[in-house]
């Protein structure tokens, strides 16, 4: 039996004046292609969570993280790997989240989480995002 690929990705919960946290969609042809997740993506061999993250929210929303806290982590087993998702509440941002890789962003109430079409392996991050809305 073949061991299964393990991927870490790092995730960033933003959010607005509104209190809203932002999701993207996956665009056609990635795995899961269509499907709403949070903004990120996978951590470079020897690379530290918090700078994938940066680097990550750079690249696709042109924003420059200042302050990021890890919220919730978990392993999510897809059919052909497993997935560690580290999802990290932004506490602190600069610049306008838009899109540079020609995915759809919105902007979306923690109350409507769970309707908004989250892949499968985001939605145990509705939870964490619920709790920590009580907070802020």
């Amino acid at each position: 039996m073949t061991a299964r690929a393990r991927v870490h990705v790092v995730a960033g919960a933003l959010f607005d004046t509104e209190q809203r946290v932002l999701i993207a969609q996956r665009p056609a042809g990635k795995h899961m292609a269509g499907g709403w997740e949070f903004p990120g993506g996978k951590v470079d061999a020897g690379e530290r969570p918090f700078d994938a993250l940066a680097r990550e929210l750079q690249e696709e929303l042109g924003v420059a993280v200042g302050d990021a806290a890890p919220l919730v982590a978990y392993e999510h087993a897809y059919a052909d790997r497993n997935v560690f998702l580290d999802l990290w509440h932004v506490t602190n941002y600069r610049g306008e989240p838009h899109s540079r890789e020609g995915q759809p962003l919105k902007w979306v109430a923690i109350a409507d989480l769970p309707h908004a079409d989250l892949l499968e392996a985001d939605r145990p991050m509705i939870a964490a995002l619920q709790a920590l809305a009580k907070k802020l």
